[in-house]
């Protein structure tokens, strides 16, 4: 088995003292991951513009608004909690669900 990334390992243990399930860990690794392959850098390297880029790109596959949520909560979590940058995750928008409404809501 490879081992974690120092990041990776953070996240986990940051998700585990907040007692998130493993099926929300599983799922925030798995965003954050993805996150990451499609810039090929890690999360740590990206910005914000980076993050509306990487929704952008979600939006025009046809990702399901609640798919897209999930992502922005990983996001938020990894840059708010495991990166410390507390100002980025007010400034992820999230999804709504009504397909007559704006494309994000703000938080």
């Amino acid at each position: 088995m490879a081992e974690l990334s120092p990041l990776r390992r953070r996240m986990i243990d940051y998700m585990t003292v907040r007692n998130l399930s493993p099926a929300t860990q599983g799922s925030y690794i798995n965003a954050v991951q993805k996150f990451s392959r499609y810039f090929g850098r890690s999360p740590d390297r990206l910005d914000l513009e980076d993050v509306h880029a990487f929704q952008v790109h979600l939006v025009s596959t046809g990702i399901s608004w609640a798919s897209l949520n999930q992502i922005v909560c990983a996001l938020r979590f990894c840059y708010g909690i495991t990166l410390g940058q507390n100002d980025v995750p007010e400034r992820i928008p999230c999804a709504q669900a009504a397909a007559h409404s704006a494309l994000f809501c703000r938080r």
